[in-house]
């Protein structure tokens, strides 16, 4: 009888230690191209969960009971930063009473820490719209940026799970190898187009288009989240037409009867864009999504040449 109580004591032992060897960090990431770096980075050492769906507007997501659990059981929180979830996440963290994730602890980062960030605003007025304080928080869509938030994500992760920093700075290595050997391509496919014309919708685009040469002439929205009016639209399609501009970006979305409106007027296509990695099958990792991106761009600029 002491032996089998010994036998059982043993086995339960070794169960502890092989669930403790293989335990994964629980990363919450709170957009999905946040969650695919992290997921790049971590691999099997990580469980990795995204808050807002790829196919939403990131600034406006439903802070559902069920966030609040996943950020309970978290490792670590990734949070974009600049005020792009400041609508939704403060209440979500507040109601995990989650130690390790608040600000200041090691299971907190921010993801916009250490990016060049562009359009800070040197006033703040209401009459400018909703303008973000902190500067444009869509930095994501330059893809250099990826790269930097990679590698605060294998810092981070380093210093929570100090034995697996070997691993973590391997696959950091190796993502940032393929996604500059992807960032030329990219460059060479776009060149062609250096200086284009382009509108948007919203100041989503910013990043992406500095990284890729093209200039951002005008938004549809006559300020950052007020809709296009009568008026703003009566002043755009005269300016596009005067101006050779040939391509409207969208986010997949946006309402898509006054883009169209005015590239019926204009004669410049539309092009509807998923803004985060897995808003289309085939945008599933942080590479496709560019690829998808930049394919898409070129393929109406071209047909526009």
């Amino acid at each position: 009888m002491k032996i089998k109580y010994q036998l059982f004591l043993f086995l339960l032992f070794v169960i502890s230690c092989t669930s403790t060897a293989y335990a994964k960090l629980h990363i919450v990431a709170t957009t999905p191209d946040l969650g695919a770096i992290a997921r790049e980075i971590g691999k099997d050492k990580v469980e990795v969960t995204s808050i807002a769906k790829p196919t939403e507007d990131p600034h406006f997501v439903d802070a559902k009971p069920s966030f609040i659990v996943k950020l309970n059981k978290a490792d670590m929180l990734i949070d974009g930063g600049l005020h792009l979830e400041i609508g939704w996440l403060p209440n979500l963290v507040t109601g995990a009473r989650n130690q390790k994730i608040l600000p200041g602890n090691s299971g907190y980062l921010v993801a916009s820490a250490g990016i060049p960030v562009l359009e800070t605003p040197t006033s703040l007025d209401r009459a400018m719209g909703d303008v973000h304080p902190l500067g444009n928080p869509h930095f994501m869509l330059d893809p250099s940026n990826g790269k930097i938030v990679a590698t605060q994500i294998c810092n981070r992760l380093c210093q929570n799970d100090a034995a697996n920093c070997d691993y973590y700075k391997d696959n950091l290595k190796d993502f940032v190898t393929r996604l500059d050997q992807k960032l030329s391509a990219w460059q060479k496919m776009t060149e062609p187009f250096r200086g284009t014309k382009i509108v948007t919708y919203h100041k989503t685009f910013p990043y992406f288009a500095k990284r890729f040469n093209l200039n951002v002439v005008e938004t549809l929205e006559p300020k950052p989240g007020i809709p296009p009016s009568p008026a703003h639209i009566n002043h755009i399609i005269p300016m596009m037409k005067n101006e050779g501009v040939k391509l409207i970006l969208i986010e997949q979305f946006r309402e898509r009867k006054i883009p169209e409106f005015v590239a019926a007027q204009t004669g410049a296509k539309v092009v509807i864009l998923p803004i985060m990695v897995g808003g289309l099958k085939e945008t599933d990792d942080y590479l496709t999504f560019f690829d998808y991106t930049i394919n898409q761009i070129v393929s109406a600029l071209n047909a526009k040449s």
